[in-house]
């Protein structure tokens, strides 16, 4: 498993490569939940999320290849896109055909192609793995993967700096990479502190191998938190038990839910997210997730379409 000596020497390696995130309260949302609310900025990194933490980390460790790969369902992929061209090193970001046009212009904009692949993440995996195969790739998965989870782990660490009396973390689940990452971080610093994890009710691959006690596949359906989605894969060796054994309460939400979640972020505080990022605040409002101190909601992204976000701000989504 991936270790605090492990997410504090990925600390010290993206050191300059990714930006310290700010917080801030939340005024609407500590009303509603009855605690002071914290909202951990991370949809302000340099590639609009927090993905950027662990694809620098593993990339930092690479020798010399041919290129870097991953499926992603598009926020993986721009930061590995990302800290591919800071490292002079191509990259190939495969993605099945459910992944948004604008996560797609913005891998293409760092210089990356976006290759679609298929209707799900894991037939886009298919060819990331044949590229690693046959034409000498690094293969650097989006979660399943110890340097890309020290990475983000990294946020942990920064949170326990700027919020030291958090109580319980918020954190968006799909793969499990974050919440793996963050938790292994704070929970060997402050075993106390309450870990939750967030998704989707449509396809929430990690919430139904977690009920099914091993890995499974779920069917990938269009949800507002579009970068949940996808399979952890069968043979998951480090999210899936890490997940398993430092999550205390997995919360999925409706669509509306989440709707609701984007609206509030963004008329009550001034931030606009993606579905995905909005989640804790989602369950804040639908009475969901329950805190007895203070609650830290983690924004994990800002890639979301202008548009959609403004109908979903107006209502009308």
């Amino acid at each position: 498993m991936v270790t605090l000596d492990d997410i504090r020497a990925a600390k010290d390696r993206i050191q300059g490569l990714v930006r310290e995130t700010p917080f801030k309260p939340s005024a609407s949302l500590s009303r509603q939940a009855g605690v002071p609310v914290w909202l951990k900025c991370e949809h302000q990194q340099i590639t609009g999320s927090f993905k950027l933490r662990g694809a620098s980390n593993a990339v930092a460790r690479l020798g010399k290849v041919a290129g870097v790969t991953t499926a992603s369902t598009g926020n993986h992929g721009r930061a590995l896109a990302h800290a591919a061209r800071e490292q002079g090193i191509p990259a190939v970001i495969c993605v099945s055909r459910l992944v948004p046009q604008n996560k797609l212009d913005a891998i293409a904009d760092l210089g990356a192609e976006a290759r679609v692949i298929g209707a799900s993440q894991d037939e886009a995996f298919q060819e990331a793995r044949r590229l690693q195969r046959e034409e000498g790739f690094a293969l650097i998965p989006p979660f399943d993967h110890a340097d890309v989870i020290a990475g983000q782990g990294t946020l942990g660490l920064e949170i326990l700096t700027q919020i030291p009396d958090a109580a319980v973390l918020a954190i968006p689940l799909s793969g499990g990479g974050l919440l793996a990452g963050v938790a292994a971080a704070v929970r060997a610093l402050r075993p106390d502190i309450g870990i939750i994890g967030i998704s989707m009710e449509r396809g929430a691959a990690m919430a139904a191998s977690l009920d099914a006690g091993q890995p499974v596949e779920v069917e990938e359906q269009e949800t507002l938190a579009d970068s949940l989605g996808g399979g952890i894969g069968l043979k998951n060796h480090l999210t899936f038990p890490m997940v398993r054994d430092l999550v205390d309460e997995v919360i999925l939400l409706t669509e509306a839910e989440i709707a609701a979640g984007i609206r509030q972020l963004s008329v009550a505080d001034g931030e606009m997210v993606e579905g995905a990022a909005a989640v804790g605040a989602g369950a804040v409002i639908a009475e969901k997730l329950t805190a007895k101190g203070p609650l830290v909601l983690i924004l994990s992204g800002a890639n979301i379409d202008p548009s959609r976000h403004a109908a979903i701000v107006r209502g009308e989504t």
